[in-house]
């Protein structure tokens, strides 16, 4: 594939684009989706399965399946641009009313569930199935072939609070209990990985992963041993976008730097090539250019969120700042904003470029 962290440019000189794996799940996995769709249709989401919440909570509850709402979530965001994909994608993100045992379910959670059970309980090709329907522009595969339950230590924030660390277990307690976040297991903790996963890793150009919720839609992909594995034998480059602020529930307080450090203290074997912030959520730009030279990384800024006061990331001009961290910027189209690049050397100095604030 060649060397390690090496690249094709997306479409330059008639080379092919790359093939991207994208891990995580919920609404930030489909803000990436969202993005990678306009660089590459090699796309594949591999997609948290350990929510226990909602519609999902319920179903995995009653049945023996995958608990199927991020699932959902990154098929209507790969969905085809077509008329007719684009309605059977509202379809399927679409929540039933009234009171009775149907309602607040997602009708993609049902029919997802609907046929995996016609499929004999093969999530994989009843997710195919559904990309065929929706025109996919990529494929979704789920982290695990079982459903996960999340393990968390939680530091309680109250100096009189008796039992300053808890154990909690399951995603919807963890963002629910006050405190901070030390730790998460997975549980099983070494669940078995269907081989498209790793196939998938394998022959991968990109990687990455974020934004979305970091204690339980990112770094549970690095706590299972196949696909951590995986990502320490591949040669892709990995890129890392930051959340524009901390999670409540989470990572309340934390500073992108410290969503950094926490996430090195996960990789392990893991190389970390690119990590991407949105240049106006950067307080202390110095600070941050630091922690990603710890990871021995590069640090691209970049106006990446949307205009208003709603904290999401803009699809368009997220997609410009992955195409300069995959090294192919040439081909921005419209709306897409030229990144700052800040590329540690040895001196220590950062680079970047035309950003207001000067270098560190």
């Amino acid at each position: 594939m060649g060397a390690p962290g090496h690249v094709p440019p997306a479409g330059a000189n008639g080379a092919r684009p790359p093939r991207v794996v994208a891990f995580g799940g919920g609404h930030g996995l489909a803000a990436a989706l969202g993005a990678w769709r306009r660089i590459t249709p090699d796309l594949t989401a591999v997609v948290t399965v350990a929510d226990d919440g909602g519609s999902s909570g319920r179903i995995r509850r009653e049945m023996p399946v995958l608990p199927p709402g991020d699932l959902r979530m990154a098929l209507s965001a790969l969905a085809g641009d077509a008329v007719d994909t684009r309605h059977a994608a509202a379809l399927l993100q679409h929540r039933l009313g009234g009171s009775g045992v149907l309602a607040g379910h997602p009708v993609g959670n049902l029919v997802l569930t609907g046929l995996t059970e016609l499929h004999g309980g093969d999530c994989v090709r009843a997710l195919d199935d559904l990309c065929r329907l929706l025109g996919a522009r990529g494929r979704v595969l789920p982290m695990a072939d079982v459903p996960l339950d999340l393990v968390a230590t939680v530091e309680s924030t109250d100096p009189d609070d008796p039992a300053r660390t808890r154990t909690i277990r399951g995603q919807v307690a963890i963002a629910a209990t006050p405190g901070r976040v030390r730790d998460i297991l997975v549980s099983p903790d070494d669940p078995p990985v269907h081989p498209a996963v790793l196939d998938a890793i394998a022959a991968a150009d990109v990687v990455s992963l974020g934004p979305g919720s970091w204690y339980t839609s990112v770094l549970p992909h690095l706590l299972v041993p196949r696909l951590r594995a995986a990502l320490e034998a591949s040669s892709a480059r990995v890129v890392v976008v930051l959340n524009l602020e901390p999670q409540p529930g989470e990572t309340d307080g934390f500073s992108p730097e410290e969503h950094l450090t926490v996430l090195q203290s996960h990789l392990g074997e893991v190389a970390l090539h690119t990590v991407i912030a949105d240049a106006g959520s950067v307080v202390d730009r110095c600070g941050l250019l630091s922690a990603v030279r710890e990871c021995g990384a590069e640090l691209v800024l970049a106006p990446v969120a949307e205009d208003g006061g709603v904290p999401r990331h803009d699809p368009v001009r997220l997609a410009g700042a992955l195409r300069q961290a995959i090294g192919s910027a040439r081909g921005m189209t419209a709306g897409e904003r030229a990144p700052h690049r800040l590329v540690p050397d040895p001196a220590g100095r950062g680079d970047e470029g035309n950003t207001a604030h000067g270098a560190c």
